[in-house]
């Protein structure tokens, strides 16, 4: 299960920045632009939104990333899936690509001895094949890679959300992680997206991905001061600690119905086959019709 952040004493990292281009054999998006907005349950982003990018389109420079109304008793909203309401000639068969980036907060001598959590050639392939996607990073990943971090963050290609700091767990048990207290669960999520923002990163959307899937209403309501809308999906494409790309990219198109949201992982040393199984899976959903779209437009509807 990709939502595993911790198996065997290893934990889950990494997202990567540029690297030299590679011949690439993917062919080039042929689907139209992402949609704008349209009227729906979502509502203006909390001002821990961020800025959106000069280099961004007008409607991004003019609209704020939605979110979700709370929940019963002022619980943190969770958005899974949002299958879009049919409109006359647009492509609604849309699926957003997610990825973590969950470095956890005490593996900073193993980044000091060589291991790679971060995962430029994803980065880079996602680029060239102009697939927009959403970031989920830990602060402590962006602490160990801030240069990437403002390169992913300063591309209107993508948007960075908020993965905690530590990459504990906000519930238990949860995949053996370590355990936040609750009354420390409001400030995880502001120190990553000050530890984010210290990079330069512009393209912060106030979305939160519970690290390891894991919550309850008791964490759901320590968050609801942040404003934020946590992230689920609803399809998970098995990439974390796999050897096989073609199983995990079967495994996504299986799984992607309109409206998707998929679960990945970038990092070279827990995911490590999940480059190539993208490198399958973008041209595969583009022949039956699928565009690409970041969290924040699949939740604008």
């Amino acid at each position: 299960m990709t939502a595993l952040a911790i198996l065997g004493g290893v934990a889950l990292t990494g997202c990567g920045g540029p690297e030299t281009p590679r011949a690439e054999t993917l062919a080039p998006p042929g689907s139209p632009s992402p949609a704008g907005p349209s009227p729906g349950r979502a509502s203006p982003a909390s001002p821990s939104a961020g800025s959106p990018s000069p280099a961004a389109s007008a409607p991004d420079r003019a609209e704020k990333p939605p979110t979700l109304a709370p929940g019963p008793a002022g619980l943190t909203p969770v958005f899974e899936r949002r299958a879009p309401a049919p409109s006359p000639g647009r492509n609604d068969k849309v699926v957003a690509l997610t990825f973590d980036a969950d470095m956890t907060a005490d593996q900073g001598p193993r980044a000091e001895a060589g291991e790679h959590f971060d995962n430029p050639g994803l980065i880079s392939l996602l680029r060239r094949s102009k697939v927009p996607a959403t970031v989920f990073m830990t602060g402590r990943w962006a602490e160990e890679y801030p240069s990437q971090a403002r390169s992913i963050g300063t591309d209107p290609l993508f948007e960075i959300a908020n993965h905690s700091y530590s990459h504990y767990a906000f519930s238990t048990p949860c995949y053996g992680l370590p355990t936040v207290e609750e009354g420390e669960m409001r400030g995880e999520v502001e120190r990553a997206f000050d530890a984010i923002r210290a990079t330069g990163a512009r393209q912060v959307v106030p979305y939160f991905r519970f690290p390891g899937g894991c919550y309850d209403d008791a964490s759901r309501k320590a968050l609801a001061p942040t404003g934020v809308t946590a992230v689920q999906w609803d399809v998970v494409s098995g990439d974390a600690f796999a050897t096989d790309a073609d199983a995990v990219a079967q495994q996504v198109l299986d799984g992607v119905e309109p409206g998707s949201l998929v679960v990945m992982h970038c990092t070279r040393s827990a995911a490590p086959v999940t480059e190539e199984a993208v490198r399958q899976v973008v041209p595969a959903l583009r022949e039956r019709g699928y565009r690409f779209v970041k969290v924040s437009e699949l939740m604008r509807g």
